[in-house]
């Protein structure tokens, strides 16, 4: 039985990231009327509304931008960049060693592998770093 629990965490933080980012590419179609496209259009048709329209573009993208920081003082500190940047991955190094460490108890006979807490925090460890994994396989679509 525990082995088949294991898969099908294991399986699910693998598979549904990449799952639902492929979904969401092919069912969620991105506008239809883009910059880009318009940018295209300009230039083929009206060369000299370009500079204007792009100029236009880039100002809206600022305003964007400051509206989107409103709250935002100054900048934040590299070491709190670092350390947001650095959480899952120290999650996922966490999560290797409370498995290794629980494969070497269990080994040694000092743990019970039927414990129901051990194997909740063994099928968590294997959800964070699956799931992590997961997260970096990309299917285009």
């Amino acid at each position: 039985m525990f082995p088949l629990v294991d898969l099908i965490v294991t399986l699910g933080g693998l598979i549904v990231p990449p799952a639902f980012d492929f979904i969401k590419k092919k069912f969620i179609k991105g506008e239809e009327d883009t910059p880009e496209r318009t940018m295209g259009t300009l230039a083929t048709v009206k060369p000299e509304a370009l500079g204007p329209y792009i100029e236009a573009l880039s100002s809206y993208t600022k305003a964007k931008v400051d509206f989107f920081n409103r709250d935002v003082i100054g900048e934040i500190d590299r070491w709190v960049s670092n350390l947001r940047a650095s959480i899952r991955p120290i999650g996922v190094i966490f999560s290797f060693i409370v498995l290794s460490v629980m494969a070497v108890m269990i080994l040694l006979e000092q743990i019970d592998m039927d414990n129901a807490t051990l194997t909740g925090v063994r099928l968590s460890c294997e959800l964070v770093i699956s799931s992590w994994f997961g997260t970096r396989i990309s299917l285009r679509g």
